[in-house]
């Protein structure tokens, strides 16, 4: 099976820091660092290893270990050994107990380690499953190894934070890139919420296991590697916008693992092992990039707005949403759609200005508790401490658009074209319109009046926003986001 390298543009353009940074790489104690960046490397030379950038952070991926491949699932109570633990608890729920979490108890329990299990039975994934989790916690437990995919995974990750423990993750599915991510999603006041978590230190991807998930769950991860290309494109215009913090070395890394899974998806229909193994570890990769930055910043922009808005809609009207990847999937074509829209626009900035100047903040609210129901105060905190939409905000980002209007231009004119992206989800058999996964043209504008609030950061959503326009285009969106052709 074809090895991922982690791949990073060319950091050093002067004669003088190109100097610089020959005298730190044969410097014995940040040699190794720095090469890093000049060689691809296989994904196992990058784990729980400090590496020094040249946007300025050193980044740093806690993971000690990963196995993807046939019968990975056999190696782990060689992890959990070698590691130094000896009293796992084994978290699953009735499902993936009886996918791997059996197999984990028995390959530990014939090796001598002392592992327990639990199997959840609240599966809300919020303050109730936490609460289960650490009352069913072993005094001795000194490593949690959490079987399964997506919340499961989340909530052992969020629980070992919380206890102050190691965790591990045995993979079931690859419907999604927290894997490697060290934060998680969860429940908070009914609101889906970012929340600290420890990275995992072990993944395995077992792929004689992976090809026995449901088709689904494996179109699903693929949709949450697609949503990389407008999130990725969100933070390049918070950094022309906004001169947020930047690194080109990790957005080159998340653009070639999507665009190696992306040549790998005509044979994902045929779930064929390697194929999903590539992309299993691509998500792995993904995710790595999450913890090497140390926010979501590299994984999560507007598609992952609309798809966490979509939850914490539906679920408080009792309706089970799509699988997160599959919303992502159906995210990334909508905001594919609304640049493309956005491109046709010829700019009135002093109009954008003059909406800006018209926001009432008390109306704001009024509409927040309308629409966002048992989530309102939440959000309304998020605006209070993080003020994206005063007023004063707002021109300022005017001004600094129109100033850099002609590279925000290009930058936009980067991304591939929404049908193309549609077809391709179509031809996997993946979500690919708003009708796919229950969205409504109502519950639709809502999303592109409000998804935006559901987190401080900025997006293509705040763009249009800012510019007064967001009525306007997704009009345009959602009357053609459901067309066959």
């Amino acid at each position: 099976m074809r090895a991922y390298v982690l791949r990073t543009a060319a950091a050093v353009t002067s004669a003088g820091a190109h100097r610089e940074r020959e005298r730190r790489r044969k410097s014995p104690e940040r040699g190794e660092y720095m090469k890093m960046y000049d060689t691809p490397q296989e994904l196992s030379k990058y784990l729980n290893i400090k590496l020094e950038c040249d946007c300025g952070r050193t980044h740093y991926v806690p993971i000690k270990g990963v196995e993807i491949g046939a019968d990975a699932i056999e190696r782990l109570p060689h992890y959990v050994k070698s590691l130094g633990y000896a009293h796992p608890l084994v978290l699953c729920d009735e499902i993936t107990y009886k996918i791997a979490g059996a197999r984990c108890m028995e390959l530990m329990q014939t090796a001598g380690i002392a592992a327990a299990e639990h199997t959840l039975t609240h599966l809300g994934f919020d303050e109730a499953t936490l609460g289960e989790i650490v009352i069913n916690k072993p005094d001795d437990c000194d490593l949690i190894i959490g079987v399964g995919t997506g919340s499961i995974t989340d909530m052992t990750r969020y629980s070992s934070f919380k206890l102050k423990l190691p965790c591990f993750t045995v993979a079931t599915g690859a419907p999604m890139d927290g894997f490697a991510a060290s934060i998680g999603i969860m429940n908070v006041n009914n609101l889906k919420a970012t929340m600290p978590a420890h990275c995992t230190e072990v993944i395995i991807g077992d792929t004689d296991i992976l090809k026995t998930a449901p088709y689904r769950m494996t179109v699903a991860g693929f949709g949450d590697l697609i949503g990389k290309l407008t999130c990725l494109n969100d933070w390049e215009l918070a950094r022309i916008i906004n001169g947020e913090h930047y690194c080109h070395n990790i957005v080159s890394l998340v653009r070639e693992c999507v665009a190696d899974v992306m040549k790998e998806a005509p044979k994902i229909k045929q779930r064929d092992p390697e194929t999903l193994g590539s992309v299993m570890r691509g998500l792995v990769l993904s995710g790595a990039a999450i913890s090497l930055y140390g926010d979501s910043r590299p994984a999560s922009g507007a598609e992952h707005h609309m798809s966490h808005y979509w939850e914490t809609i539906l679920e408080q009207r009792g309706i089970r949403p799509a699988m997160h990847g599959e919303q992502v999937a159906v995210g990334t074509v909508l905001v594919l759609m609304l640049i493309e829209e956005l491109l046709k626009e010829n700019i009135d900035f002093d109009a954008a200005r003059e909406s800006a100047r018209a926001y009432n903040s008390a109306a704001w609210e009024l509409e927040i508790r309308a629409h966002y129901g048992a989530a309102a105060d939440e959000v309304i905190a998020l605006e209070q401490k993080a003020g994206k939409n005063n007023i004063e905000g707002r021109l300022a980002r005017i001004d600094s658009m129109q100033r850099s209007w002609d590279a925000v231009r290009v930058q936009l004119e980067t991304l591939p074209e929404s049908s193309s992206v549609r077809a391709l989800l179509r031809d996997i058999g993946c979500p690919c319109t708003p009708a796919d996964i229950g969205v409504d043209d109502e519950l639709l504008m809502d999303t592109f009046r409000y998804c935006k609030e559901i987190r401080a950061r900025y997006t293509v959503f705040q763009t249009v926003y800012d510019l007064g326009l967001t009525d306007k285009l997704a009009a345009r969106v959602i009357e053609k986001a459901n067309s066959t052709d």
